[in-house]
């Protein structure tokens, strides 16, 4: 899954053994990553 660093703004892949930390900077807050799909909704 990736994520971003909060601090330096670089791409982080975390997998289900690593701590949740920055490996280039250390920085503990990882922010997720939206997907681009654009969504409609039906306006009724």
């Amino acid at each position: 899954m990736s994520y971003k660093c909060s601090r330096c703004k670089r791409d982080v892949q975390i997998d289900e053994y690593g701590g949740v930390r920055c490996p280039y900077c250390g920085h503990r807050v990882l922010l997720k990553e939206r997907s681009r799909d654009v969504k409609e909704v039906d306006v009724q």
